[in-house]
């Protein structure tokens, strides 16, 4: 996911977004407990992406 595309979102698909990426990383957090999880660098792709549309919504809240 690349910030360009983040920008450009209205701020209530910013947080659909952030809510689906908080389900999927919580997904890919119990798959690495039950050792079900192979590709584990997944994991911090989820987290980079949630900081990234966090750090959007910021900037739009403040009025950037």
């Amino acid at each position: 996911m690349k910030t360009k595309d983040l920008i450009v979102k209205s701020e209530a698909d910013l947080n659909k977004e952030l809510s689906d990426l908080y389900k999927t990383h919580f997904g890919l957090r119990m798959q690495k407990a039950t050792q079900q999880l192979t590709n584990t660098t997944q994991l911090g792709r989820v987290r980079r992406d949630i900081a990234r549309v966090k750090t959007v919504l910021t900037q739009k809240a403040a009025g950037k």
